[in-house]
C-alpha cells in the first residue's frame, strides 16, 4: 500500500484536520450515546480523549485524562453524561462487549 501523502508533516496536517472534524461533530451529535458508538465502531468519546492523552503524553506535552476528555466532549465528561447520556439498555450492553471482544482479538 502506498501512502496517499507527499509528507509527513502533510500527512499529520490533514490528520489532524480530520480529528477536529470528529471531536465537532462528536459534540454536536449528543444524541449518539457512547455505548451506541462503542456497540458500532468499536471507540467512543471516551477513547478518544484517552487516545489524544496517550498521544500528549508521547509527546511530552502534559494534557491530562480527565482535560483531554473534557477536550473531546466540549464540557467536564460528568456535565455531558449529566445532560445528554441515557441509561444503557442490556442490548447496546451486549453489542458493546461484543465490539470490545472484536476490538481485542484485532490487537487494538
Amino acid at each position: 500500500m502506498t501512502d496517499a501523502f507527499a509528507d509527513d508533516a502533510t500527512r499529520d496536517r490533514i490528520e489532524a484536520a480530520a480529528f477536529r472534524r470528529l471531536v465537532r461533530l462528536l459534540q454536536a451529535r449528543t444524541d449518539v450515546q457512547n455505548v451506541d458508538l462503542m456497540g458500532a465502531g468499536g471507540f467512543c468519546r471516551n477513547c478518544l480523549g484517552d487516545w489524544l492523552h496517550e498521544a500528549a503524553a508521547e509527546a511530552g506535552v502534559p494534557l491530562d485524562h480527565a482535560a483531554a476528555r473534557t477536550h473531546v466532549y466540549g464540557m467536564h465528561q460528568a456535565d455531558w453524561k449529566a445532560q445528554h447520556q441515557g441509561e444503557a439498555t442490556a442490548k447496546q450492553l451486549a453489542r458493546m462487549a461484543g465490539s470490545v471482544e472484536r476490538n481485542k482479538a484485532a490487537g487494538l
